[in-house]
């Protein structure tokens, strides 16, 4: 029997309406985390923040690596919908514990996707070293290995941080590359020398000027410890180190436990002998300009490795999803921009540089083309996670 002329245009019409939804259901997953991410509120927000949303369990366990043990959280959402994530942060005392790493784990697990943070032991200790990627490369094929996890074998890896450019290093080696169906880099680098370079000068690589960040310069202090001052200096330094970088966390929640570490910081630096004390009072009082060219003729020592700059020696082949904020003064923009320009050669790449984030966090105030943008990135991620 054959339909009347207009219930076959209804019906058309209904059909083209019902694909047309069920390809805008990508976008507003992307939309929702992206609302997540920012923290943004409000009726008509805050319904989208939990559209689709599951219920998450999480668990903690540990697993072998080359460098020992490492602890491992999973985010296991009540529905999934794509393939498992590694999500490993950057510098930071507090490791899988980081509140920040923790929230963003939260926000891609409620929508479908599972996640594994990694601790790994030099990132607690704000140290950078080959051992981070071959760690990170341990991960991934744990991750790989369980039929729980990753029932195809195949996994997402987002690194944040420096962790980003980790990431990418430990994507493109040969036992791991069969297993990444993508790669994300959060506020990461390309090359760590042309960073720490500019930690340590305010000069980019291509010669533009600006003032970088005291936190990241006191980093570089912790990795050339070594170079810098006498052997039995070297942990004592560290030591005040920790401590000012445990008043700087503090002083993002709770100033008056700022307060009370810093005290201690300045106690630990007035009892070191010379040179550490010069160089910890220096980090001290945040004098960039003087700390930084003491510190560059001995970055070689830890910058060097080719593990540690996926932008010198690429060989991803997945996928590998850039996004930088376009004011980081830790790892500058530029970064992921000739990151993207050397990736090109062997991946497909999707760069977003935007002033929606600052270095590693969606916290400033959106305009609808940067949301829009934002949403069309993590679409794109979507659909290359998708199972």
């Amino acid at each position: 029997m054959r339909l009347p002329r207009k219930r076959v245009v209804l019906l058309v019409l209904v059909v083209l309406l019902a694909l047309g939804v069920w390809a805008a259901i990508p976008y507003v997953r992307a939309a929702s985390l992206v609302v997540r991410m920012a923290g943004l509120h409000g009726p008509w927000l805050d319904r989208l923040a939990s559209f689709q949303n599951a219920a998450v369990t999480t668990r903690d366990t540990t697993i072998a690596a080359r460098a020992g043990r490492m602890r491992v959280r999973i985010y296991q959402p009540g529905t999934r919908r794509a393939h498992t994530v590694l999500l490993t942060g950057g510098v930071h005392a507090k490791g899988i514990d980081e509140p920040r790493l923790m929230k963003l784990a939260r926000d891609l697990a409620v929508a479908g996707t599972p996640v594994v943070t990694a601790e790994i032991d030099d990132l607690l200790h704000y140290r950078i070293t080959p051992k981070l990627t071959d760690s990170i490369e341990d991960a991934i094929l744990w991750v790989a290995a369980d039929p729980g996890l990753a029932p195809d074998g195949r996994l997402g890896v987002f690194g944040v941080s420096f962790a980003g450019g980790l990431s990418i290093v430990a994507a493109g080696r040969p036992r791991v590359a069969p297993h990444v169906a993508y790669v994300v880099s959060f506020g990461g680098h390309g090359s760590l020398p042309d960073v720490v370079r500019f930690l340590c000068t305010g000069v980019q690589p291509d010669g533009t000027k600006r003032a970088p960040h005291e936190y990241s310069l006191v980093v570089t202090l912790m990795n050339t410890a070594e170079e810098v001052v006498p052997a039995d200096q070297v942990a004592p330094l560290r030591a005040a180190i920790m401590s000012n970088m445990q008043a700087q966390h503090l002083a993002m929640v709770d100033q008056k436990a700022a307060a009370a570490e810093f005290t201690r910081t300045q106690t630990l630096t007035a009892a070191l002998p010379e040179p550490a004390r010069t160089l910890m009072s220096l980090a001290n009082e945040r004098k960039v300009a003087e700390l930084g060219p003491l510190l560059l003729p001995h970055t070689s020592a830890f910058t060097g490795d080719p593990a540690l700059s996926p932008a010198n020696h690429p060989t991803v082949t997945a996928p590998v999803f850039l996004l930088h904020g376009a004011d980081d003064n830790v790892v500058p923009a530029i970064e992921s921009r000739r990151l993207a320009t050397a990736l090109e050669r062997t991946a497909p790449v999707h760069l977003l540089v935007t002033s929606l984030i600052t270095h590693a966090e969606v916290d400033h105030p959106p305009t609808a083309g940067e949301v829009w943008q934002m949403i069309r990135f993590w679409r794109a991620v979507g659909a290359a996670g998708a199972l």
